[in-house]
């Protein structure tokens, strides 16, 4: 989806689907070798199962449930840069099941013990300041405090809902100067209207985006034009 060729010449890490809400076999050793060769950090995106909806629909599970799941999907990726010669790097859980986590203090601690139990060297992705980088600083993980350059936020820090009108930002320059404050100032402008407080150690950008690549250079130059350096976090 998307054009992955291109976008990995200019992001510091990737997430790479596992086969649960994207990806398959093929898929995965090709986006594998794809970020090697662009010498890319490579995490694991683990989702809830639902190829349909994108891994983007809530569905109930047990903290026991989202442990095995997410254990079964970095283990699968992990094989896959093993045999390429790389090293995974991090783990972002996708979707739902990352918002949902962001919530639920349960769920949250079972997706960070199965990080830790794979790989305690591993950095845990979660949504800035949510009950997922809490539960992986908890455990004794390194954690990246995430924020997002094409998604608007609620007053208490949350994503606004895909299911609502004003959920994305498609405009290149908005999304850069959404950025830039929560780079340099650590805020972001609600769309209630007030200033939210958030740590920004890392930035999503969605690869399945009409405008992807277009945003993808549009912040990255707008970073370096602030004289801010870009690096993965290992």
């Amino acid at each position: 989806m998307g054009n992955d060729e291109e976008i990995m010449k200019i992001v510091t890490s990737a997430n790479i689907a596992c086969g649960f809400h994207a990806g398959d076999p093929t898929t995965m050793r090709r986006a594998v070798k794809l970020a090697l060769a662009n010498d890319i950090a490579i995490g694991a995106h683990p989702s809830l199962p639902d190829l349909v909806g994108f891994g983007r629909r809530n569905i109930a599970i047990s903290p026991e449930e989202a442990y095995d799941l997410v254990v079964y999907q970095i283990g699968a990726l992990a094989g896959f840069v093993r045999a390429e010669g790389g090293i995974l790097r991090h783990v972002k859980p996708h979707g739902a099941l990352y918002n949902m986590a962001a919530a639920d203090k349960g769920l949250a601690m079972s997706i960070a013990k199965a990080v830790y139990r794979i790989d305690p060297q591993l950095v845990l992705f979660g949504l800035s300041g949510s009950e997922l980088v809490k539960a992986g600083d908890q455990i004794g993980l390194q954690v990246a405090h995430e924020v997002f350059a094409d998604r608007t936020y609620q007053e208490n820090g949350m994503l606004t809902s895909r299911q609502e009108a004003d959920s994305l930002i498609t405009d290149d320059q908005q999304a850069a100067k959404q950025v830039i404050r929560l780079v340099k100032e650590g805020k972001v402008r609600s769309v209630q209207g007030k200033d939210v407080e958030l740590r920004a150690d890392t930035i999503c950008i969605h690869g399945d985006g009409a405008q992807a690549l277009s945003l993808a250079q549009t912040i990255r130059q707008s970073l370096e034009a602030q004289g801010i350096r870009i690096q993965s976090i290992n």
